[in-house]
Parts: C-alpha cells; structure tokens; sequence
C-alpha cells in the first residue's frame, strides 16, 4: 500500500479512459473540479481501426487517434492524466474514496468507474479485429452490406445477431465451430425459419486478402466459405473488482445498475459507459459520461450556498469567490487567452 502521505487528492478521480470516462472527465474538469484520470491504456475503443458512428468524426480516424485527441483535449483543459492500473479501492472514515494503483495512491471526493468489460474471443483461427472480427453489430453492420456475412457462436445472441443481420444482406451463416447450439426451443425454431446458414463444423484454416481482411474460412469437412467478416458472440467479462471492494451493487449479467445520471448505490460512487446497462456504444458511452458529469458538478459545486449555509455562516463575500481551484483557474485562463481568436 502506498503511504497516505503520497497520495494525490482531487475532487474527483475517474477510472477507465474509454469514451465514458474521458467525456466525465472532460465535464467535470471544465466545470471546475479539480480531476483525475487514471488509465492503464488499451480498452475495445483503442481497437477500432476505424471510428463509426460518432458524428463529426469520419472514418478514417482509429480508435488509439480518437482517444489521443480526447486525452489532449482533456490535459488542455486542466485534467490529470495518470497512465496507471487502479487495484484497490476502499471508503474512507470521511466518506472519501481511496484509490490504490500500482504507481501511487488517489484520495477522491466522487470515483467514477468506467472500466467497461473484455469481449471473450473464440479460439484461432481468427482474423484480425476489425479486418473481418467484429463485436458490434450497431457499428459494424453498414459495412457488410449485401456481402457475405458469418456469426459466430451458439447462443441465442448469435442466432439473434444473424436473423438481424437479414436486414442489411442476403448471406448470412451461424458458424457453430463444432458447439452444439445452447439457444432456446423458440430461439432454434425462429433461426430456422429464416434464411440463415447453420455450418455446424469446426474451422480448419483462414485465408487472408492481401490487405489483411479475411477471404475464407475452411472447415474440417474440406468445404470453404468466403466472407467480407462477421461478429462473434460468446459473451463479455466484466471489470467488476473495484465495484465489489466498494460494495457496489451489481445486475445479476454482472453489469452496474445505475440511476440516470451513472450514480450507484453508494452514495460518491458512480458507473459510466459499457460497465452500465444499455447500449456499447461510443456515442452512448459520451452521453453517460456528460450526465454523470454534470451530476457531480451539481453535487460538489461550492455556490450557490444554501439559505441554512447563509445563515449560519454569513453572507459569500468577494474573497471567497471564485468556487474554483487556482490551479484550474490559471490552466482555464491559458486555454482561454490562448483560444481567443480561433
């Protein structure tokens, strides 16, 4: 454990530099509270080749480039960036939160947590993300449109992801790899009666175009099948470790309940982007993070004092305003002059 005298205190500390945490950080820090991000680097964002969906962003941005420049945008603005891992967490006697990482220690009025979850890959052969392997069928299927499309996997999510797929191309197969499908009575009886190839055997061997993007499978029968790419579905493993040291409540799928503005059940600590419930998408993850940003302004801003506070303490006189760290103050007042004729 790092010693309390090394640890760094802010108002807020966010953990997870996804989209969600970047957007709560991006809030918190220029509405004026002094913020941590704190980011062991990688994420599914970071795997993107490409940046789908989010407007006025094209597509020849790559994730690792998008979260550069939220992260520039972030130090600009007066954020705290700490590439580190978070692997403690715990209340304090003062309500405050301790965060323990493998290079220090963090103090922090409000934790935000967007530490999202790890997609389960299925076993090589496999193309390579994004040039043929998907796991966003909301991002990705524009894509495939009207060409050869493969789902991998054996539940009920990848019969339901192929029957959807119907809706942007005629050539859809359920690659099995050997599995026996666990889907429902009325989920197989559904698949069925659309148009949907189940290949039930193992893949042998891939083939890649000479750009990277997969070509064909092959398969232990000796048959071949081309495809432009697909989806695979075996599930998610969700980041829960710190939740649960902080007695967070979670959904029986392992993801975070939340209230509408990303709060959980303990009070201080709130949940953003793909760890919550809904949508995993990068637009939705933003929209999380700016409500739970503005939340924790609305909890921790310093005016207006309430009528009690007035009168039991006095009127707000001029040298006790502005409600706004120096520090975030001076860096605010940089961006500003500096920004003043773009």
């Amino acid at each position: 454990m790092t010693e309390a005298d090394e640890r760094q205190e802010y108002e807020v500390v966010v953990v997870g530099g996804g989209p969600a945490g970047l957007q709560t950080a991006l809030y918190t820090t220029r509405l004026g509270h002094d913020t941590a991000l704190v980011d062991r680097g990688g994420g599914r964002a970071a795997m993107m080749l490409d940046t789908h969906n989010v407007i006025g962003v094209t597509e020849d941005v790559s994730g690792n480039e998008f979260l550069e420049t939220a992260r520039s945008q972030l130090e600009d603005y007066g954020t705290d960036i700490h590439r580190d891992f978070v692997t403690e967490a715990e209340q304090l006697d003062d309500g405050r939160f301790r965060l323990v990482a493998n290079d220090g220690a963090f103090v922090a009025e409000r934790v935000v947590l967007g530490v999202g979850f790890n997609d389960k890959r299925p076993e090589p052969p496999l193309p390579r993300t994004g040039k043929g392997l998907h796991y966003c069928l909301h991002c990705d299927a524009y894509m495939f449109v009207d060409e050869s499309v493969y789902v991998m996997g054996h539940s009920d999510s990848a019969a339901y992801v192929a029957m959807i797929m119907l809706n942007f191309t005629d050539d859809v197969d359920i690659l099995l790899r050997g599995e026996e499908p666990s889907w429902s009575d009325e989920t197989d009886e559904l698949v069925r009666a659309h148009p949907v190839d189940i290949v039930s055997e193992e893949i042998s061997g891939m083939n890649k175009r000479d750009d990277g993007w997969l070509e064909s499978f092959e398969f232990e029968d000796g048959s071949v099948r081309e495809y432009k790419g697909g989806f695979a579905m075996y599930g998610s493993e969700y980041n829960t470790a710190l939740f649960e040291q902080l007695g967070v409540e979670l959904n029986d799928d392992e993801t975070v309940p939340v209230d509408d503005h990303g709060r959980t059940n303990v009070e201080g600590v709130f949940a953003v982007g793909d760890i919550t419930p809904g949508h995993n998408q990068i637009p939705v993850a933003m929209g999380k993070g700016a409500k739970a940003g503005i939340a924790i302004h609305m909890e921790l801003r310093e005016f207006p004092k309430s009528l009690d506070e007035i009168r039991a303490e006095g009127a707000v006189g001029e040298a006790d305003v502005p409600g706004i760290s120096p520090e975030l103050l001076a860096k605010a007042k940089q961006f500003n002059t500096s920004h003043a004729d773009d």
